[in-house]
């Protein structure tokens, strides 16, 4: 039985995919779950798992292709199976009605379409995990974006599984990537990822949009390295990771509160300023360039969900986990390039927000304090931001907001 995989809506609005590289081959043995191919959009790479078990008849979409959702993406069937004509002629699906033949099962959205309950989009991830574990997600009450089913709803219907289990099986699923170069015996081409082009139209139309601006303030971070020294055991203790991230975005936020207007968005109309900070995070994915993944709603978190949420998102991206609403609806965001050991840069505003912070690498230094010579742990901060909408004073009060949020942790 010929079961068709066609493309999944992965999010709101997320109408189209590009086919970034098939993980099996036409005549290749696969099983339910395990993974197809990989797609890209808006800079997040998602695993496709298979929807059935058995072997790769025909590969429709080739690596490069952008493919709307419903649209054809392979066969799946038994080995000897041979496709026919009848078989291509349904190109397209949607996910509330989709096309059938007899003796055929149709997919879309990663997951058979059954007479049980609609359960709507399914993540790779909670596939997998509810497969491991048995679970019938039809029997689960989504509570995520409309309805959806998240990963956390999974583990509250599994009794007597802890969440480190379903962390552990996503660090078991991390692959590396490997890069292996030939010897260059001349000019040498590197054709353009999804991702590269992504970027360079992003940051093209950033410097097009914005009159950027830059200002820098150096903060001591004396008392948070001794903060976060006399925590970390504690934090590692709840399974999280305290890093100086998570200080500088709890400091970002003091800020936007004292200064909303920097949390905002210029239009023709006038400027909004946005109700909820999301802040979004540069990752670094190596070769493949940076994504920008969003904490929702960062100003009701503590330090330790704020220490959460970053280790969550990191992981996830570098593993290529994210789901495209991960990277979308930030209001401002943070760099952290002091991490290959820049002291300061001029970072490209993530439009259409007001203003981005690049954190340089933290050094001890010789400072004066009280009349005094001391040595401290002192890092530059970078404010970029658009002229259009903050002034001069206006980005330096938000910024020294920033910095003195840092040098008074307690």
């Amino acid at each position: 039985m010929a079961t068709k995989v066609f493309v999944p809506r992965l999010g709101e609005g997320v109408d189209e995919v590009t086919v970034t590289k098939w993980l099996k081959q036409e005549g290749d043995s696969i099983k339910e779950l395990e993974p197809l191919l990989e797609v890209n959009t808006d800079k997040v790479d998602t695993e496709i798992p298979a929807p059935a078990t058995g072997v790769v008849l025909k590969i429709i979409a080739q690596e490069g292709q952008v493919g709307k959702v419903g649209e054809l993406l392979a066969i799946i069937g038994v080995a000897g199976e041979e496709v026919d004509s009848n078989q291509l002629s349904v190109e397209r699906a949607t996910p509330t009605a989709v096309s059938s033949q007899p003796s055929e099962q149709s997919v879309i959205n990663d997951r058979p379409q059954t007479a049980e309950r609609e359960i709507g989009f399914i993540s790779p991830v909670v596939a997998k995990i509810a497969a491991e574990h048995g679970v019938n997600l039809s029997q689960i009450t989504g509570t995520g974006l409309n309805g959806r089913i998240t990963k956390n709803d999974v583990l509250s219907f599994v009794e007597g599984k802890s969440a480190s289990r379903i962390t552990n099986y996503e660090s078991r699923n991390t692959q590396s990537v490997i890069r292996n170069q030939e010897p260059m015996l001349g000019d040498q081409l590197i054709k353009h990822t999804p991702i590269r082009k992504s970027i360079a139209e992003h940051m093209v139309m950033s410097k097009h949009t914005s009159p950027h601006v830059l200002t820098v303030m150096e903060a001591d971070m004396s008392k948070v390295a001794k903060h976060r020294s006399a925590n970390k055991s504690l934090f590692e203790r709840d399974g999280v990771n305290l890093t100086f991230t998570a200080y500088f975005m709890s400091a970002i936020v003091a800020g936007l509160k004292h200064y909303p207007i920097v949390n905002s968005s210029w239009s023709d109309e006038g400027i909004l300023v946005r109700k909820n900070i999301n802040l979004g995070m540069a990752v670094s994915l190596g070769e493949d360039g940076l994504i920008v993944p969003v904490i929702k709603n960062a100003d009701n978190l503590s330090l330790l969900a704020m220490a959460r949420a970053i280790n969550d998102l990191a992981n996830r991206a570098r593993s290529k986990k994210l789901q495209p609403d991960d990277v979308k609806g930030g209001t401002f965001t943070l760099t952290n390039h002091g991490t290959s050991g820049s002291l300061f840069a001029f970072p490209v505003i993530n439009q259409p927000q007001t203003g981005i912070l690049g954190i340089g690498a933290m050094q001890k230094r010789v400072v004066v304090i009280d009349d005094a010579i001391a040595i401290r742990p002192m890092v530059y901060m970078s404010f970029v931001f658009d002229h259009r909408i903050l002034d001069g004073a206006s980005a330096d009060w938000f910024l020294a907001k920033v910095k003195e949020t840092l040098e008074n942790w307690s």
